[in-house]
């Protein structure tokens, strides 16, 4: 052995072949930390002084190459100053670059996933194999940093600047034959043959059978781009990502800038050009709370695996109630291979819930992602019935019939004496009490909440919602099982409103007082669509239903009315009264018309502005953006807020993950405690002040005071 260490091996092979081994001894995968990359210049230095080396080839001993850099380590690199940042990739990228100056030529097997600092790693080497079910990328954006080890100087050289920006901006995965297509490797093979396959090549560099020092050159020289070419390559995909990604998101743009501004350099200087480009973006509050995202998505799938060790096996599931609800449920369980059975009191409502399943599949089948053959075995698995023959077979049951409670508690008691005593049942609804729906049920150990939101097959979230006789075997199950299904479930208690219902209200409620005393809600939703939101509060209600708002409205309204109680009539009100239901009925706040493509296209009606008038006492005026922002996010950060305090929710993490998932918080603030962290809380609670008059909604909890007082935030230092 030349090196070894507890994530790098170095080993000379035969005929001078010297195998730079990636293995971490304390992890199923290998990722690039700062004690890896240490190693690395540990190794490169064992390799340098080994007389015998005349090849490097760089391979993995995982089932993955190296799924990237170590995220948890990100806090600590970027909250330091500028200069501790630039130093920081300075001496990685002096690494790196070791690497790629060795003396002899080198190639990378990559044998399965290898992505940001993986591919980089790959990247500083000659040339690359990659397995057949491998892919490569540079997901960084999503992080809202973009590559800092050198991947936006390497790959532009190697695959030209226009792949490279799309690769670098989209942040997306890159399958084999796209990464043949584009040069990123140089040969595409099966998976046990990535090894044997790289050796080969390798034996024919160094044999100068290859070219290895011009492959070199390319890569660490200037971009090839004459004047015309560089100025249609850059300023075509700089507006394009600028319409893309928006004014929210600045690392897909800063990247091309750099790469742009680099293209006259050499490689040294490209990679400081890099450096200051990423340093800018990796310290930017979206930076911080996209990285906070992933973090926050990590702790809750070890939660999941948690779950998993005590959840019972669902082998067979059954949804009550068919339709459109039902249907995408039983889509999603059967396409992500759980049989499901469905069944409805009407053959009519069957038909629906089959023609949903299909139509979904179908679109599947479109867009290449499943063949007709898959298609049918996923149908095959959706088993229609209007009886409860064979629910002594069923693992575990989904209610979602009408939001009525008479109606589901009949439903539940149905379905309770003809399933088995350890079938599991979960109730999909969007308001009424889990305590209220498990009154007369004989076994409410066995009775949760399990809330999709619609459209099930494209929202993330699964609310477990479980009441005060839940067991943690039946809260495990559900959540494993939505884990199967695709879902990320979030485990809440039971409360009017659960979790993000709950917060959500308070948003809305304040928006409808902002409506009464006189804004235009077309001027209010473009402000919240500007402050990041995917629509608009007025816009919001159309598409959940103004009915169905309307409704969850009067829950809550019940449950909390020191704060959510009805004080005024309210636009909602009036909307409600006058059968404007939004998009399911085609006029709400706005009309809908259906566009070339089927979708409903938003439109101004001025009939809504005559309605709303009705409940506007001094008539329309203006307000500033600031106002309109603050007013519609304290009352939603200060539920938050409560929801934590009252142990609805067990971590600040996934308070912001229910919000993001289940209604569409923009994402680059990373959720309403996130974003108070950001703010800081004392500047929440002081904005807080201006608005007391409104009420209880924007009063702040004592315990925010206490934290805003002492400094603390949600997340921590």
């Amino acid at each position: 052995m030349l090196y070894t260490g507890n994530s790098i091996q170095c080993e000379l092979l035969d005929d001078g072949i010297v195998e730079l081994k990636f293995d971490r001894q304390d992890e199923s995968v290998n990722k690039f930390d700062a004690a890896t990359v240490k190693e690395l210049k540990k190794a490169t230095d064992a390799i340098k002084a080994c007389a015998d080396a005349r090849g490097l080839l760089v391979t993995s001993g995982k089932d993955v190459f190296i799924v990237g850099a170590d995220i948890t380590e990100f806090g600590s690199i970027f909250t330091g100053t500028e200069e501790d940042l630039l130093n920081w990739l300075a001496e990685a990228n002096a690494i790196f670059n070791g690497v790629e100056d060795l003396d002899m030529p080198s190639v990378t097997a990559i044998n399965g996933t290898a992505l940001g600092g993986g591919l980089e790693m790959a990247l500083t080497t000659d040339y690359r194999v990659m397995s057949d079910k491998a892919i490569i990328g540079l997901p960084e954006v999503k992080l809202g940093i973009y590559p800092g080890f050198g991947g936006t100087v390497r790959l532009p050289r190697l695959i030209g600047a226009d792949n490279a920006i799309e690769w670098i901006a989209a942040g997306g995965n890159n399958k084999p034959d796209a990464a043949l297509a584009t040069g990123a490797v140089d040969a595409v093979v099966s998976g046990d043959n990535v090894k044997s396959a790289a050796i080969d090549l390798l034996k024919q560099a160094v044999a100068g059978k290859y070219d290895w020092q011009a492959r070199r050159a390319q890569k660490k020289g200037k971009l090839q781009l004459n004047m015309v070419e560089s100025m249609m390559v850059f300023e075509t995909a700089k507006g394009f990502i600028a319409g893309q990604a928006g004014p929210n998101y600045p690392a897909p743009l800063t990247a091309v800038k750099g790469i742009q501004k680099a293209a006259g350099m050499e490689r040294d200087a490209a990679l400081k050009v890099e450096a200051e480009g990423f340093a800018k973006v990796a310290r930017t509050s979206v930076a911080d709370a996209l990285i906070g995202l992933f973090l926050n998505d990590q702790l809750i799938k070890k939660k999941g695996k948690g779950y998993a060790k005590i959840a019972r096996d669902v082998n067979q599931a059954a949804v009550l109630g068919a339709g459109i609800m039902g249907g995408g449920i039983a889509y999603q369980s059967a396409s992500k291979g759980t049989p499901i059975i469905m069944k409805d009191i009407a053959e009519k409502a069957l038909d629906l819930g089959l023609s949903e399943a299909s139509k979904l599949l179908s679109k599947q089948v479109e867009r290449g992602k499943m063949d007709a053959p898959k298609m049918a075995k996923v149908l095959s698995a959706i088993r229609p019935t209007l009886n409860y023959g064979d629910f002594k077979e069923v693992d575990v049951v989904v209610e979602a019939v009408v939001e009525n409670p008479k109606i589901k508690k009949a439903v539940l008691a149905e379905v309770e004496d003809a399933a088995r005593e350890d079938t599991i049942i979960a109730s999909n609804t969007s308001s009424i009490s889990i305590e209220t729906l498990a009154e007369d049920l004989k076994r409410p150990e066995n009775f949760l909440g399990m809330h999709f939101f619609n459209p099930v097959h494209r929202m993330p979230l699964v609310e477990v919602i479980y009441g005060e006789k839940t067991s943690k075997e039946a809260i495990a199950t559900i959540v494993n099982y939505a884990s199967r299904m695709g879902k990320t479930p979030i485990v809440v208690k039971n409360c009017p409103g659960f979790l993000v219902n709950r917060i959500l209200f308070p948003y809305m409620g304040c928006s409808l007082q902002l409506l009464s005393d006189g804004a235009d809600f077309a001027v209010v939703d473009k402000v919240m669509e500007k402050f990041g939101w995917p629509m608009g509060p007025a816009y919001l209600q159309d598409v959940v239903g103004i009915d169905t708002s309307h409704h969850v409205g009067d829950v809550l309204a019940e449950g909390y009315p020191d704060r959510m109680g009805k004080t005024f009539r309210s636009a909602l009100d009036v909307m409600y009264e006058n059968e404007r239901f939004g998009q399911k009925n085609g006029k709400g706040f706005y009309k809908y018309e259906t566009d070339k493509k089927g979708k409903p296209k938003k439109l101004v009606d001025e009939e809504a502005y005559k309605l709303v008038a009705t409940v506007q006492p001094e008539g329309q005026k203006e307000f500033s953006e600031e106002e309109i922002i603050e007013r519609h996010m304290i009352p939603m950060i200060i539920e938050t807020a409560r929801c934590l305090e009252d142990g609805i929710v067990e971590t600040a993490q996934e308070a912001d993950m229910g919000l993001i998932m289940g209604v569409g918080f923009p994402p680059f603030r990373g959720g309403a405690l996130k974003y108070a962290d950001t703010l800081g809380l004392a500047n929440v609670v002081e904005a807080a002040k201006k608005y007391e008059h409104l009420g209880k909604l924007y009063e702040p909890t004592e315990r925010m005071k206490e934290m805003a007082a002492n400094g603390e935030s949600y997340y921590g230092a």
